[in-house]
């Protein structure tokens, strides 16, 4: 019987697996180091689970990944596509020219070639003009590209335009496309460049789906893969394939779900500690509360989707000085360089131990500690020590407690959830939370997240306000509900999570932006 789930979640320190059954609960779980080759990190963990199974590893259906291998090429300029970057909104939008504002190395590594050329609709929906098919020929003939990214105006409106310039290139010239109405939601510019980073990502996409394919393959496992999407839910390998961008942010928002699934509590302040820093987000109902602004990726602005996350360099590995810490950490070298370990650099983790935070499993760590501190000297050599630990973690904590009172907003009658393999150097009380909560397997929470976590879709688009609008409204329901369905979801379990109308003014004919979201547990 297939009713073992696995997740996995690579991230810039440990790479975390864990085995679920179909209770629910944690029947195995292992942290091993990423490696420069994210792959490695992502196969070592799956072996160390896979070993504690043994004759259960036939029972596995499902194994879940988070990978950071999509932030990784765009924050590395590693290993992108060539994209052919196609407006349709001439002339009104020529002004300002497709990839505007990019950094000069990730623009010189991306793009192919931009054009704006005729196309595009107004806010309510109206045809400003036909598609320029014409203009598109000519742009794309005898173009070198990968793939091509195509993003009309107001395609949330209507993005019949995309769509017939999406036929005419795979149809003439073969090549994979990337279309905005499916990817970001009002703004032109934003919408325009994550459509771009979508299709600069198809080959790292489908080089992680091989790996974890071919992972699978290897060990015997019969198990269906699935990647997690930066809102805490699930794709198939078909759907990530065509929209890798959504990978990014799957690590944070997989650490606030884990969170919710193992502390029980679905509104709180979430702050997982890693090796190289610490994601603070809030959970709303169990799900990640959702950036509200635009969110800038290799310095890049997109609106797609994201979680709300406040990122401070803080972590296990982070490196600790006389004055002061970090910003740099020894990530996953820190088993080799921490004084706690047996190494020479003194960081965080020693720092918490040395004021008495430290993990039930980590036996031997004061003692090594300890040692490390008599090598370095007597009377006032050791003192200067100690004082460089103390204020370490005074230093910490005031970053947390700063981090956190920005998080809640005001709102100080939420839990805190701490997560994460450096969660122990978080202290017992924090203002600005009403307690701090530390659930059992909190080290592996990114991993659980993956592991729990449903299949979803959403729409975001505007419709007209009168009489056609609840039929409308039903519409984008079941557009939702179909994505959700594509995305893996079993069509019996879907249900409306999220709806939300804003009222657009100054326009011809009332309107009404809606965003809808559908999510579902995974077809079997």
């Amino acid at each position: 019987m297939a009713d073992l789930r696995v997740g996995i979640d690579v991230g810039g320190t440990n790479t975390d697996a864990v085995v679920l059954d179909a209770d629910g609960r944690v029947i195995a779980k292992a942290k091993r180091p990423t490696t420069p080759d994210v792959t490695e990190g992502l196969r070592a963990a799956l072996d160390a689970v896979l070993g504690e199974l043994g004759d259960g590893q036939g029972r596995i259906g499902r194994v879940m990944l988070g990978t950071t291998h999509a932030t990784n090429a765009l924050l590395e300029r590693r290993n992108l596509g060539r994209v052919a970057v196609l407006r349709l909104g001439a002339p009104a939008t020529t002004s300002v020219p497709p990839l505007s504002g990019w950094p000069g190395d990730l623009r010189a590594a991306v793009s192919a070639g931009e054009a704006v050329v005729p196309g595009g609709h107004y806010v309510d929906g109206r045809e400003i003009g036909p598609p320029g098919l014409d203009a598109v020929r000519r742009f794309l003939d005898g173009l070198e590209a990968d793939a091509v990214a195509v993003t009309s105006v107001f395609s949330p409106a209507s993005g019949d335009h995309e769509r017939v310039v999406e036929e005419l290139i795979k149809a003439e010239y073969g090549l994979p496309v990337s279309v905005s109405h499916e990817i970001g939601s009002l703004g032109l510019l934003e919408r325009e460049n994550a459509t771009v980073l979508n299709a600069a990502l198809y080959g790292v996409a489908a080089h992680v789906t091989e790996a974890l394919v071919t992972a699978l393959a290897e060990r015997g496992l019969g198990a269906r893969p699935y990647l997690a999407q930066n809102d805490g839910t699930l794709m198939t390998l078909e759907h990530a394939a065509r929209l890798p961008v959504s990978t990014i942010g799957s690590g944070p928002a997989n650490s606030l779900r884990g969170a919710a699934y193992l502390s029980g509590v679905a509104d709180a302040i979430v702050v997982d500690v890693g090796g190289t820093s610490t994601d603070l987000g809030v959970l709303a109902g169990g799900f990640p509360r959702e950036s509200a602004a635009a969110v800038e990726i290799g310095g890049v602005l997109t609106n797609f989707r994201m979680p709300d996350i406040l990122a401070i360099a803080l972590g296990g590995g982070t490196v600790v000085r006389n004055p002061g810490i970090g910003p740099d950490s020894v990530g996953y070298r820190i088993v080799e360089e921490a004084l706690v370990f047996g190494g020479s650099t003194v960081t965080m983790t020693d720092a918490a131990v040395a004021a008495g935070r430290t993990p039930d499993e980590a036996a031997g760590w004061r003692e090594r500690l300890e040692a490390a501190v008599r090598a370095r000297g007597s009377g006032d050599m050791s003192e200067r020590m100690a004082d460089t630990l103390e204020r370490a973690v005074a230093i910490a904590d005031e970053m947390v407690i700063d981090a956190v009172d920005r998080m809640a907003l005001g709102k100080t009658d939420r839990p805190l959830v701490a997560v994460g393999g450096g969660a122990f150097l978080l202290p017992d009380a924090i203002p600005g939370a009403s307690r701090v909560v530390r659930p059992e397997h909190a080290e592996v929470a990114n991993a659980v997240g993956a592991a729990i976590a449903l299949a979803s879709g959403r729409v975001d688009t505007i419709l007209p306000a009168g009489d056609s609008r609840s039929k409308a409204i039903e519409r984008a329901k079941e557009e939702a509900a179909a994505r959700a369905v594509a995305a893996g979801a079993d069509p019996s379990g879907v249900e409306i999570v999220d709806l939300l109308e804003v009222p657009l003014s100054y326009l011809s004919e009332p309107a009404v932006r809606v965003h809808v979201k559908a999510a579902g547990p995974l077809a079997r």
